[in-house]
C-alpha cells in the first residue's frame, strides 16, 4: 500500500511539474501572435483608440479604452480591415479607410451611435488619406497615369493595359523597377477633395497631374493650419530617380495649384513636412549629404512669417526618425535611434536642447496629450503593447497587454547589451539573448546575427522575420554585434561602413565573438553558425573567404556576392554609389577591394543559400553565383528559392519554412 501511495505521489509530481513547464516561443506561435496598429488618443484625452489584427483569424479590429477607468469596448466587427485611423476634432467619432464597400474608401464611425458611414465613392481606391484641421477637406492618394486630368482617363489607360495581346515591357529611363515589382507607367499622386461625414464625395482634384513620380507617402503630406496650403515631400520629375536621393518639400497653394520647391537649394534628401498648429512654423527632418540613404535626419524649420530657415539642435547626433509638434509649439517631441534602442525625445526649438523621455526598446506610434506621452514598445522579449509616460520620464505605465494569452506560458530567452573595444579600440555595442529553459552550468551552441543595411542595427527589438527569441528557444545562444556602420550610435560611427565593407566590420565581428564567448562561458564559440541577409548575406560571403574557420555552418540569405553584377542589376544605385564613391567603371577598384566573389579559393565552411526570386534589390543569381561555386568546390551547400518572395519573407507559411530550413541547417552542424 505505502509502494503505491509513494508511486502516485510520484506520478502526480512528474505531471505537475509537466504542466507547470514554459513553453517555447516556435515559429506558430510568432506568426499567430496579435498586433497593434493606429494608435491614437483622442483630442481631450479621455480615449485611447488601437487596431489589433488577430494573429489567429487576420481579422483586424479597433478598440476604445478608457483613459480613467481602464475599460475597453470593441468598436468594429466587420471582415473588413479598418486603417488609418483619425479622431474627429470633438472626439466624438473616427475616421478610417476600409474596403467594407469593394474597394478602399474612407469611412465614418460615431462614437455616440450608429453605423460606420461610407464618406467616399470614388472611381479608384483611396490608398491613404490626410485631414486638414478644420475636416471639410482631405488629401487622398491614389495610383493614376500621369497626364491624365480625370479618373475615367486612368481607368481608360488601365484597362488599355490589361487587355495587350502582347506581354512586354519598354522603359526609356530608369528606374525600370523596385524592390519586388516592375514600374508600370502608373504613379501615386496626392488628389484633394472636399469632405463631409453627411454626404459622400464622388470627386477630387490631382494637384501633381503631368509628375511621372510617386510622392513619399502619406505620412510626409500636411496642411497649413488655415487650410490654404499643403506641403509634400516627393523627387522632382526627372531622369535621376535611381541614382539620386534628392527628395524635396514642396508647398502647394491649393488655390490656384501653384506648386513651390522649398528645399531646392539642399540636394540631399528632405523628408516628412509639419505644421505647427499655431501656424507659424513648417517644419521637417533634412540630410546634408546627397546620394546616402542614412545620413543623419536634423530637425529643420522655417518661420513662415520671416521666411528664416533654421537648423534645431544641429549637434544632437542622432538621426530623427519622426517627430511632431507639442501643444505648445515650443518643442517637438521626436523618436530616434540610440544605442541600441528606439527612443523619444523632447527638443526645445528656441535652444535645442534635448531630454530624453523614453530610452528602453523600440518605441513608435507616439500620440500627445498634455503632459503625457502614449506609444507602442517592443523589446527583445516582448511584442509591441501600449504604455504612456509623462514627459518628465516618470511615471511609465503599461496599458494592453495584446498577448498575454498568447505568451501566457512561454518562456523568452533572457538578454542583455554588452560593450567591448572593437576596431581601432572604439567602443561598439551588441546583444546576448540565453537560450530558453536556460541552465546554469551548460554550454550552449551560438548563432551568430549579423545586420543588414549596412546602416543598419539588431537593437533591443521584437523582430517577426529575424526572432532572436526563435533561436533562444532552439536552445542556441544568440550573438548579435552592432559594428561600425550600425544606426544608432552617431554619425560618424554609420559613415564608418562606407568603401570599407570588409574591413571595420569584420573586426569588429571577430572581437565582438571572442570578448562574449570569454565574458559569458556559457556560450560556446567552438560550436556556432553565422548567420544574416542583405549586408549581412554579403557578410557571410566575407567570412566565407576571410573568417575561413570562424564558424561551423553559415546561413546566407540574399547576401551580395559579386560586387560588379550586383552595381549593374540593383534598382536603387545610390545605395552603391554613394558607399563605393560612385559607378562601378568609375570606381572599380573601390567594389573589387572587398569583393567576396575574389576570395572563393578560401571557401570551406557549409552554407545555407535562401533567396526570394521576386528581390529586385539584391537580384537571385547572386545567390546563384555563391552556390555554384560551392557546388562546384564540393563544399556542403543548399539552395533554398522562394519564387513569391522579395527581398524578406513575409508570407506566414514561407516565414515557417525558411525557419524550418535554417534550424534544419544548423541542427546538422552544431552539438
Amino acid at each position: 500500500m505505502k509502494k503505491l501511495l509513494k508511486t502516485t505521489l510520484l506520478a502526480s509530481l512528474l505531471i505537475s511539474a509537466t504542466q507547470v513547464q514554459a513553453d517555447i516561443l516556435t515559429v506558430d506561435k510568432l506568426n499567430t501572435l496579435n498586433q497593434l496598429h493606429d494608435v491614437v488618443i483622442s483630442p481631450n484625452g479621455d480615449s485611447l483608440v488601437y487596431g489589433i489584427k488577430n494573429g489567429q483569424t487576420g481579422q483586424s479590429q479597433l478598440y476604445k479604452r478608457d483613459i480613467a477607468s481602464g475599460d475597453v469596448v470593441q468598436l468594429t466587427s466587420h471582415a473588413s480591415t479598418e486603417h488609418s485611423v483619425t479622431w474627429d476634432n470633438k472626439g466624438t467619432g473616427l475616421y478610417f479607410l476600409s474596403s467594407r464597400s469593394g474597394n478602399s474608401q474612407l469611412w465614418y464611425l460615431p462614437l455616440t451611435g450608429g453605423e460606420a458611414r461610407q464618406i467616399t465613392n470614388f472611381p479608384l481606391p483611396v490608398e491613404g488619406y490626410k485631414l486638414n484641421h478644420q475636416q471639410d477637406q482631405a488629401a487622398f492618394a491614389f495610383t493614376v497615369k500621369p497626364g491624365c486630368d480625370s479618373f475615367a482617363c486612368t481607368q481608360q489607360a488601365m484597362a488599355e493595359e490589361q487587355s495587350k495581346k502582347h506581354n512586354t515591357r519598354a522603359y526609356d529611363k530608369l528606374m525600370v523597377r523596385h524592390w519586388d515589382a516592375w514600374l508600370d507607367g502608373f504613379n501615386q499622386h496626392i488628389f484633394v477633395g472636399a469632405i463631409d461625414v453627411d454626404q459622400v464625395t464622388t470627386n477630387a482634384k490631382d494637384i501633381m497631374t503631368d509628375w511621372d513620380t510617386d510622392f513619399a507617402g502619406m505620412t510626409q503630406v500636411a496642411f497649413s493650419v488655415d487650410g490654404k496650403k499643403l506641403a509634400f515631400s516627393a523627387k522632382t520629375p526627372g531622369v535621376d530617380h535611381a541614382w539620386s536621393t534628392n527628395w524635396d518639400i514642396f508647398e502647394v497653394e491649393l488655390a490656384n495649384n501653384n506648386i513651390t520647391n522649398i528645399t531646392e537649394q539642399n540636394t540631399a534628401w528632405d523628408a516628412m513636412p509639419v505644421y505647427s498648429s499655431d501656424g507659424k512654423y513648417l517644419a521637417w527632418k533634412a540630410m546634408k549629404t546627397p546620394v546616402y540613404e542614412s545620413d543623419k535626419y536634423t530637425l529643420t524649420i522655417k518661420d513662415l512669417q520671416t521666411g528664416d530657415v533654421k537648423q534645431v539642435a544641429p549637434l544632437w547626433d542622432r538621426s530623427i526618425a519622426s517627430f511632431q509638434f507639442d501643444h505648445d509649439n515650443r518643442s517637438v517631441i521626436a523618436v530616434a535611434q540610440d544605442v541600441g534602442q528606439k527612443s523619444i525625445f523632447e527638443i526645445d526649438l528656441a535652444f535645442g536642447d534635448v531630454n530624453t523621455i523614453f530610452n528602453d526598446g523600440y518605441a513608435a506610434d507616439v500620440s500627445i496629450n498634455g503632459d503625457k506621452v502614449y506609444f507602442t514598445r517592443h523589446n527583445l522579449a516582448s511584442p509591441a503593447d501600449v504604455y504612456v509616460i509623462s514627459k518628465d520620464g516618470f511615471g511609465l505605465q503599461q496599458l494592453t497587454q495584446v498577448n498575454k494569452q498568447e505568451l501566457a506560458n512561454v518562456d523568452m530567452g533572457a538578454f542583455e547589451q554588452f560593450k567591448f573595444k572593437g576596431w581601432n579600440n572604439e567602443d561598439v555595442h551588441g546583444y546576448w539573448v540565453k537560450p530558453a529553459n536556460f541552465k546554469q552550468g551548460q554550454k550552449y551552441p551560438i548563432a551568430f546575427l549579423v545586420h543588414g543595411g549596412p546602416q543598419g542595427s539588431f537593437g533591443n527589438m521584437f523582430h517577426y522575420r529575424w526572432n532572436a527569441q526563435l533561436w533562444a528557444a532552439q536552445g542556441y545562444g544568440v550573438v548579435m554585434i552592432d559594428f561600425h556602420g550600425s544606426t544608432g550610435y552617431g554619425q560618424q560611427f554609420t559613415d564608418s561602413i562606407s568603401g570599407d565593407w570588409g574591413g571595420k566590420p569584420l573586426v569588429d565581428l571577430q572581437k565582438g565573438m571572442a570578448y562574449i564567448s570569454k565574458q559569458q562561458p556559457w556560450l560556446d564559440a567552438d560550436n556556432a553558425c553565422a548567420l544574416g541577409a542583405s549586408y549581412g548575406g554579403y557578410m557571410m560571403n566575407w567570412i566565407m573567404g576571410n573568417w575561413s574557420d570562424g564558424f561551423n555552418c553559415i546561413v546566407n540569405h540574399a547576401g551580395l556576392f559579386d560586387m560588379k553584377s550586383f552595381y549593374h542589376t540593383t534598382e536603387e544605385l545610390w545605395f552603391p554609389e554613394h558607399d563605393f564613391s560612385g559607378p562601378y567603371w568609375q570606381f572599380k577598384q573601390n567594389y573589387d577591394k572587398f569583393d567576396p566573389s575574389a576570395h572563393v579559393d578560401n571557401w570551406t565552411m557549409p552554407m545555407l543559400v535562401i533567396q526570394g526570386e521576386l528581390d529586385y534589390r539584391v537580384p537571385y543569381s547572386q545567390s546563384l553565383a555563391a552556390f555554384t561555386v560551392l557546388q562546384r568546390k564540393g563544399i556542403d551547400s543548399r539552395l533554398v528559392m522562394f519564387p513569391d518572395e522579395d527581398h524578406h519573407i513575409r508570407n506566414p507559411d514561407n516565414l515557417k519554412e525558411w525557419y524550418r530550413e535554417v534550424f534544419a541547417w544548423m541542427k546538422k552542424y552544431l552539438k
